[in-house]
C-alpha cells in the first residue's frame, strides 16, 4: 500500500516522524481521515486523540490539546499547542484535571471562568479516551 510522510511536532519538540499508511484527527467539525493523495489542506485541529496507521497495521495514538493540521501531497504536518503519546499519559493527573474542571463547571462560573473550564475539561476527556483507546488496541 502507498504511505505518506506525518510529522507530529509541538512547540517543545519533533514527537513523531515517520510513513504511514493513514492518519485520524480530530478536526473542528468532526474526524479527519488523512490517506496518501490526500487534496491539500489547512485546517484548525481541536483537542482529541490522533492515531496513525502504520504499515504494519499497527496504531500510534496521540492525545493533542489543539493546533494545525497541514496536508501536502507527500507529507501531513500536525503542529501541536501540546502533543503527548498516548502511552505517556499520566492516568491518574488526567482524571484528577478532569474532577477539578467538573467542579469549576459546577460552582457557577463567569463566562470567561465557563470556557476555561470547558476547555480544560475536553482537554482531560481526551486524554483519558486515549488511554482507554491504548489499552484497546494492547489486548
Amino acid at each position: 500500500m502507498t504511505t505518506m510522510r506525518l510529522d507530529i511536532v509541538s512547540a517543545e519538540k519533533e514527537i513523531f516522524s515517520g510513513n504511514i499508511e493513514a492518519v485520524i484527527v480530530p478536526g473542528e467539525m468532526g474526524e479527519l481521515g488523512i490517506y496518501p493523495g490526500h487534496a491539500q489542506l489547512l485546517t484548525t485541529i481541536r483537542p482529541g486523540n490522533i492515531r496513525a496507521i502504520l504499515s504494519d497495521q499497527s496504531e500510534e495514538i496521540f492525545f493533542i490539546n489543539g493546533g494545525l493540521l497541514e496536508v501536502q501531497p507527500s507529507i501531513t504536518t500536525v503542529l501541536a499547542n501540546t502533543v503527548i503519546r498516548a502511552r505517556d499519559i499520566d492516568e491518574k493527573a488526567a482524571l484528577e484535571a478532569k474532577a477539578r474542571a467538573e467542579q469549576k463547571l459546577a460552582k457557577g462560573v463567569t463566562e470567561f471562568d465557563f470556557a476555561a473550564a470547558t476547555a480544560e475539561l475536553a482537554a482531560a476527556i481526551a486524554q483519558i479516551r486515549a488511554i482507554q483507546q491504548l489499552r484497546k488496541r494492547s489486548k
